[in-house]
């Protein structure tokens, strides 16, 4: 019992540093992806809304995160937008059509 306890708590912090260590990932994709779009990233946050299994280029079974973000390109704009990591790598991206003005 002991031993499950302790496998179970391992598991339970690494996939908490694996989260918060994405999550970091997420916000620095944002940013870099509203930067390129000449838009300006919302409160400077991400929200993870799915997480699921996917494989890597190798094959290999690696977490893949779906993150909502918004953007704004006035400043009295919102635009919600979303991004996709497989392990730790944007993986894809979308942002919908906006107006410049």
């Amino acid at each position: 019992m002991e031993i499950f306890l302790l496998i179970s708590a391992l598991a339970g912090g690494w996939f908490w540093v694996d989260s918060v260590t994405a999550r970091e990932a997420a916000v620095d994709s944002g940013r870099g992806l509203a930067e390129r779009c000449s838009l300006q990233l919302l409160d400077d946050t991400v929200a993870c809304s799915k997480l699921r299994l996917g494989r890597n280029s190798r094959g290999r079974m690696q977490l893949m995160r779906t993150y909502h973000f918004e953007v704004s390109a006035s400043g009295s704009d919102r635009l919600s937008c979303h991004l996709t990591l497989l392990g730790h790598r944007l993986q894809s991206w979308h942002i919908p059509p906006y107006l410049v003005h």
